[in-house]
């Protein structure tokens, strides 16, 4: 199983939350979104500056931005 940072996953795509690299509040917040190990992620639209990606997670849809992405590992479906 190939393991990638959430910013490589293509519009459209969907993958397995493997793994977060945040700590402190950033941590706490993405684990409140949704971002626990062995949760389904799929990435719907970016923005037209290409910042945030949209994504949706449990049902919900959320936005992050580039740098947070970076520290979400998936494993692509």
């Amino acid at each position: 199983m190939e393991t990638i940072p959430l910013t490589q996953l293509a519009i459209g795509e969907r993958a397995r939350v493997i793994s977060l690299l945040a700590t402190g509040q950033q941590r706490r917040r993405m684990l409140d979104l949704g971002l626990v190990p062995q949760a389904m992620i799929e990435a719907l639209r970016k923005s037209p500056a290409g910042d945030p990606v949209a994504y949706r997670i449990r049902g919900a849809v959320i936005a992050l931005r580039r740098e947070e992405a970076s520290l979400v590992t998936v494993a692509r479906i």
